[in-house]
């Protein structure tokens, strides 16, 4: 495979309207049913209808209402939510049928004819990314529309985006630029701006990031990701050692039924 300059995602949250046309348009090209199974999704909460990015759902708006009571003052925090096509991806890591790959352009994309539904990619995604499609009964999430980008085509949600909160292009152009908004941001007075997952820092970088001017978790954003091999060693080593120790307790009791079993004889 010819690799490609990594491309990506980099999303103004400071601009985006919170007008789902990235959404609308994901659904579009995908061909992903609009609701699941035909019935009414509405949350009850704010303006957001499809509550979070699933198997049905790989582009989501998010939310957030602020408000301040003792100075009265509220505002909107908007966010379009995506997989963030980490650069060390946990989901890649732990999928045992390698139906999950990394293409040409450094994204990832998961290969419904290669998944068998384990979930354990699920479980894996430190952003809660991924889920089942309760149509194929697979794991889906967002590909970057790596068919669009195979032709050299825009993705469709950054292409729908008319505020153009939702840029796309090579990753280091996007570095770039998305450095540029947070100083002018930043020379404006909005001291708060900062990029989340822009350097190789968090998970090696993630090729979906985002300019934000609030905590990580006030946009349901984990503010330390980890790789689940981080965990694994010590759960090894202890399983290892257990496995010992049982293994030690039945030769012990074999070699104990053993020795009474000679003494019943010799009696």
């Amino acid at each position: 495979m010819n690799m490609a300059e990594p491309m990506g995602f980099y999303t103004d949250t400071t601009v985006c309207i919170g007008c789902k046309a990235c959404e609308v348009a994901c659904k579009e090209w995908n061909q992903l049913p609009s609701t699941n199974g035909g019935q009414n999704t509405l949350s009850g909460d704010s303006y957001d209808n499809t509550r979070r990015l699933d198997g049905l759902h790989w582009r989501h708006v998010k939310f957030v209402e602020q408000f301040t009571e003792d100075r009265g003052e509220g505002r909107w925090l908007l966010m379009s939510d995506v997989c963030k096509h980490c650069v060390q991806a946990a989901c890649l890591e732990v999928c045992p049928t390698n139906a999950i790959i990394r293409t040409e352009f450094d994204t990832v994309v998961i290969q419904s004819d290669a998944c068998n539904g384990c979930r354990d990619c699920i479980t894996a995604c430190p952003f809660g990314v991924i889920d089942i499609n309760p149509v194929s009964g697979t794991a889906q999430k967002c590909t970057l529309c790596y068919d669009r980008l195979q032709t050299g085509m825009e993705p469709a949600c950054s292409k729908a985006c008319p505020t153009d909160s939702i840029q796309f292009g090579t990753i280091s152009d996007l570095r770039g630029r998305a450095q540029k908004r947070v100083e002018q941001l930043q020379q404006g007075g909005e001291k708060r701006a900062y990029l989340y997952g822009a350097d190789e820092k968090m998970l090696g970088g993630l090729n979906s990031f985002f300019l934000l001017v609030d905590k990580p978790e006030v946009y349901g954003l984990p503010p330390d990701p980890k790789m689940p091999t981080r965990n694994l060693v010590p759960g090894t080593l202890l399983s290892m050692l257990g496995a010992v120790l049982v293994g030690l307790i039945g030769v012990f009791n074999f070699r104990n039924r053993g020795a009474r079993a000679h003494e019943e004889t010799r009696l």
